[in-house]
């Protein structure tokens, strides 16, 4: 107990004179010793890599998870090492009712079909999105989280121990200084009648007294000194690892864009190969009984022939009057007296029979709609190519 109570009287002396060092620096009344100006260099570049390694941390979690209530679930179970419970992402949870609205509905029927096929690619989507999630986790947040719980923790824990060093540094060369100051004075004037502190002989002279205390201040200052700069060593060599920190940093980041590029490129295929499958799809779309009429009877034989095929509207028996059987013959498609458009093409299309017209992306056409077709596709024409075109796969230009 005894040694307890004199370490912990010696530790209330010490932070006590730290307390009286800092206050009198800031108020100017202390000089401070600085540091050089690569010290300096790097501790600014150390702090703006936590700074913005926090931020970027944080954003990307933000991306990955939108719903900061999981978010906070996921850091306890971090916390309490804890294995992360399974979730399905949004888009299997898409998929997941849209499979079962068609169930509902028919997947016989045209709506029915469509909400199958599209619940299948948002399952795949689904499913790419928990794998970027995986990998971006394990290859870019856990490093930058190690650096902020691992490196930076170390980092800041031996700059404050540099900080107490520096303070105690400069107690004693205040106290040094404060001691000279009274050597010189009992020297110049000497004063044996001065009262003296309680553990001085009273017999000494003044200046013999403030010798000793300028020994000993000056003992204090080199064993202060020495303490400072192998801290300070030791504190400049973790700073410096700073810089394999951004290397390591920068290789992690490669992986994200790799691991994003490839979650972007199968979303983009997904729905490229969902569209081609929609398009494939006669026209589906129930509107009002005047909009679901049988066509006049005075409609030209080619411009029925013209006409892509139309399922029939589900509950409604289809009329033969109307209902046109085969393929386009392309032969006996004419443009319209209405005119024509010109069209620029987003994306690649490969024709699915000899029907449709093949199209490369950024390529100009010319492109025109027929009584009765699907809304959904146009005439397009190539010079003397000439076929039916998704409307979805082009940008029409007045």
């Amino acid at each position: 107990m005894d040694f307890n109570m004199k370490k912990l009287a010696s530790d209330a002396g010490v932070f006590f004179s730290r307390a009286v060092q800092f206050t009198e620096e800031k108020l100017g009344q202390a000089e401070k010793t600085e540091l050089d100006a690569h010290f300096e260099s790097l501790l600014a570049k150390a702090d703006c890599t936590k700074n913005w390694t926090e931020k970027i941390l944080h954003q990307t979690e933000v991306l990955l998870q939108p719903n900061p209530s999981v978010r906070v679930e996921e850091f306890l179970y971090e916390k309490l090492d804890r294995k992360v419970p399974s979730r399905v992402t949004n888009g299997e949870l898409l998929a997941q009712y849209m499979v079962e609205a068609a169930n509902d509905f028919g997947p016989g029927t045209p709506y029915g079909k469509t909400l199958l096929k599209v619940g299948e690619t948002q399952k795949r989507l689904g499913g790419a999105e928990r794998d970027f999630m995986h990998s971006a986790s394990i290859n870019f947040l856990n490093p930058l989280r190690n650096f902020l719980e691992g490196d930076w923790r170390t980092i800041t824990k031996e700059r404050r121990i540099l900080e107490n060093r520096r303070l105690d540094l400069d107690a004693c060369k205040a106290r040094l200084k404060k001691a000279k100051a009274a050597e010189a004075k009992a020297s110049a004037v000497p004063d044996f009648q001065e009262t003296r502190p309680r553990n001085y002989i009273l017999s000494a002279s003044a200046s013999a007294l403030w010798s000793d205390e300028v020994e000993k201040a000056e003992h204090e200052l080199r064993v202060a000194q020495t303490e400072f700069d192998r801290q300070a060593e030791l504190t400049r060599l973790l700073l410096e690892g700073i810089s394999s920190t951004h290397v390591n940093h920068l290789r992690c980041l490669h992986q994200f864009v790799e691991s994003q590029a490839t979650y972007y490129a199968q979303g983009y295929q997904y729905m490229l190969d969902l569209q081609k499958q929609l398009g494939r799809f006669p026209g589906t779309f129930v509107g009002n009984a005047e909009s679901t009429s049988p066509p006049p009877a005075t409609t030209s034989p080619t411009t029925v022939a013209a006409t892509i095929p139309v399922v029939a509207t589900v509950g409604r028996a289809p009329n033969p009057a109307t209902a046109v059987e085969g393929a386009l013959n392309l032969n006996d498609v004419k443009p319209p007296a209405s005119g024509t458009r010109k069209a620029r093409v987003l994306y690649d299309y490969e024709a699915a029979d000899s029907s449709e017209l093949a199209l490369l992306a950024d390529e100009m056409i010319t492109v025109y709609s027929l009584p009765g077709m699907d809304p959904d596709w146009l005439i397009g024409e190539r010079g003397n190519q000439k076929g039916k075109v998704p409307v979805t796969y082009l940008e029409l230009l007045s």
